[in-house]
């Protein structure tokens, strides 16, 4: 299986993108952990609405809005993640200043076109 990816602002609306990006995820033989507002599953992922010190991160899918995202960036920080992805509307240089300071790579981008070309 391959490493470890956190969905982060996880929906349990099929339409939602970080929804799809579980589901691909998991298509794509990916473990995967997802942290949401509300309690449910996608596909075998089931979402966790407490923040939880998982371990062995990878890469940590960002869906969650910039105005919505200080209150987790202690947490996002200390889980040590190898890189962080900025998809579309989750852009926040203040977390990119952060992340840089710490060596934790990041790059804006979307999780789903990024498993669709092979570039993951």
């Amino acid at each position: 299986m391959k490493e470890t990816t956190l969905v982060f602002g996880a929906s349990l609306k099929p339409e939602r993108y970080s929804n799809v990006a579980v589901r691909r995820l998991r298509e794509n033989g990916h473990k995967v952990k997802a942290f949401g507002l509300r309690e449910g599953v996608i596909a075998d992922v089931s979402i966790d609405t407490e923040l939880i010190p998982y371990e062995g991160i990878k890469t940590i899918s960002l869906y969650l809005s910039p105005k919505h995202q200080k209150n987790y960036f202690e947490h996002l920080i200390g889980l040590k993640p190898d890189r962080i992805i900025f998809n579309p509307g989750t852009e926040n240089w203040e977390l990119i200043k952060l992340l840089d300071k710490h060596s934790i790579d990041h790059e804006i981008a979307c999780t789903l076109v990024l498993l669709s070309t092979g570039q993951y």
